[in-house]
């Protein structure tokens, strides 16, 4: 349970959250929704730090503020996207977003519910946490993930690198008129395809 000046901070982090979350999806202006993002991700962290979890507050900071959030703000700023003509069309996918709100919605009211209706569950864990002072928040973490689950956490990399090359090879457009080297074609040359000669009569130009 928190009390005093943790609990102060408790809800100061999170109604900052939850506001800036908001704004995130209601800001007319995407610059705007990412800076509001960012400001999401910092209280976040703060969160984060108040339970003890100062390893995934600091990787919050330095992976998503540093690099995803900064990453999203630049592409926002640099592309010229139509952000009227994007939005004209978001009409057609809000039953499905609906659906998915809906699904997530009833899943948090699941597992919430059940830790409320099964007490029991809450000690019933496969990996329950160890004592502060007898091994560290970050090298627990660091033996969950890179000992007990390391399988798990290699094919999750592989799924992700995955979806990386698949976006790249989707979003790739090559344009037109533009020269590229063929590195292939170069070391197949021979003198007949790599010289050409003209007899040029005289008098007269190529």
């Amino acid at each position: 349970m928190l009390n005093g000046l943790e609990a102060v901070f408790f809800y100061l982090f999170a109604f900052i959250a939850v506001a800036s979350a908001f704004m995130v999806i209601s800001a007319r202006n995407p610059v705007h929704s990412v800076l509001y993002l960012i400001l999401t991700f910092f209280n976040a962290a703060g969160l984060f730090l108040l339970t003890g979890a100062e390893f995934l507050a600091m990787i919050l900071l330095v992976v998503y503020v540093g690099a995803v959030a900064v990453l999203f703000l630049f592409v926002v700023m640099m592309l010229d996207v139509d952000f009227a003509e994007l939005k004209s069309g978001a009409l057609q996918y809000a039953p499905i977003g609906a659906l998915v709100g809906l699904i997530l919605a009833a899943e948090l009211i699941v597992v919430t519910g059940g830790y409320a209706f099964a007490p029991k569950l809450a000690t019933a864990v496969a990996q329950p946490t160890p004592d502060i002072a007898t091994r560290h928040n970050t090298a627990a973490l660091g033996d969950i993930l890179y000992t007990d689950y390391i399988y798990f956490f290699q094919i999750a990399g592989l799924v992700l690198l995955v979806a990386m090359i698949g976006a790249i090879v989707l979003t790739l457009r090559h344009k037109p008129n533009v020269k590229r080297q063929d590195i292939s074609a170069q070391v197949a040359r021979t003198p007949a395809t790599a010289i050409e000669v003209k007899k040029v009569e005289t008098g007269k130009g190529i």
